[in-house]
């Protein structure tokens, strides 16, 4: 199995818990239904799997036109105000015994 697919999964149940269940519970009917011949089971599952999928892409859709730009804050200026630090040299003196 691939390793992306796990972590996949993993991130949309964690974004979308409600969603993904439906989901999951849509195909899960469908593949019994289909299985079994049982074709409302089926039909049922499909619908639940299509309504869960369209009301996660209208909620995609109303995410993508909220964001307005950030407004950025800072904490620091830009520049210091005061001068640079002079650089430390280290002395190459012997130390005293």
């Amino acid at each position: 199995m691939n390793a992306v697919l796990p972590r996949f999964l993993k991130s949309t149940y964690r974004k979308e818990p409600l969603i993904s269940v439906f989901v999951t519970m849509g195909v899960m009917d469908a593949l019994i239904g289909g299985l079994n011949d049982s074709w409302s089971l089926f039909a049922f599952g499909l619908g639940t799997t299509g309504v869960a999928l369209a009301f996660k892409l209208w909620r995609f859709q109303q995410r993508r036109t909220l964001p307005e730009e950030p407004v950025v804050q800072h904490y620091l200026p830009s520049r210091s105000s005061s001068e640079p630090l002079p650089m430390l040299s280290v002395s190459k003196k012997k130390p005293p015994f």
